[in-house]
């Protein structure tokens, strides 16, 4: 850009920036996006050669109509007919609960491939969060027969999920 232009840009950003900012901001109510306005009508400006011909000073109702222009623009742009506001951003994405339903049933039909005796064992040890002393209580066995039942229960329900398809 010529020094002679550079001069010009930035006697037209002196004079105007600040009124051009201020009347934007009292159409849209948003800051951020006047400061974008603003840019785009300085450049605009910059661009028209008989607007950087001028005074700045009889330049302002050119800027303050393409700056009016560019709100108009953007209000009825696709981009913004398309977006929602909302008052505050969502919240994170999470996870559908599919896998873990897959899961359930999966561990549900492995489990009643195992004897009862085995699957009351299992399903009290890790569903129930149950002791090994508490679960031969529950089901009046000795704590040796507990856990050997966990034991061939567990090895068992190995088997079974290996058998439908699961994998360590």
């Amino acid at each position: 850009m010529p020094d002679d232009d550079a001069t010009r840009l930035a006697a037209l950003y002196d004079a105007h920036a600040a009124p051009v900012w201020r009347y934007v901001v009292h159409l849209t109510g948003d800051r951020a996006g006047a400061d974008d306005v603003v840019q785009e009508t300085l450049l605009r400006a910059w661009r028209t050669p008989r607007i950087m011909a001028q005074a700045p000073e009889s330049t302002r109702s050119w800027m303050f109509t393409v700056a009016r222009h560019l709100v108009i623009d953007d209000v009825r742009s696709a981009r913004r007919r398309r977006e929602i506001g909302v008052a505050e951003p969502p919240e994170t994405a999470t996870s559908d609960a599919t896998d873990a339903l897959f899961e359930a049933i999966l561990i549900e039909e492995a489990l009643a491939a195992l004897s009862a005796d085995h699957r009351a064992v299992v399903i009290r040890a890790y569903f129930g969060a149950l002791t090994v002393a508490e679960i031969a209580d529950e089901l009046d066995i000795p704590q040796g027969t507990v856990k050997s039942r966990l034991h061939y229960g567990l090895r068992a329900l190995r088997l079974a999920l290996q058998e439908k398809g699961v994998t360590r």
